[in-house]
């Protein structure tokens, strides 16, 4: 479910489909989040890529769920 653009989080993209850069500290926080993350799992890659291919979808895929949930609906 997609917010106005006066509540959401991130921006829909003004051209192609998905979110661009956030609109609120709330979507910043959770871009900071995400590389933090992304880079804590960054010791999983010489331990195993393909681990590190599955931490990298399982982040990114939640990322993209908290987009869609409090950004705009994309363009």
């Amino acid at each position: 479910m997609s917010l106005p653009k006066d509540k959401a989080w991130f921006a829909a993209k003004t051209y192609g489909w998905g979110w661009g850069l956030p609109l609120r500290w709330q979507g910043w926080a959770v871009m900071i989040g995400f590389i933090v993350v992304l880079s804590a799992g960054a010791p999983l890659a010489k331990r195993s890529v393909l681990l590190f291919v599955i931490y990298c979808v399982a982040v990114v895929t939640v990322l993209l769920a908290i987009c869609y949930w409090k950004g705009e609906a994309p363009a």
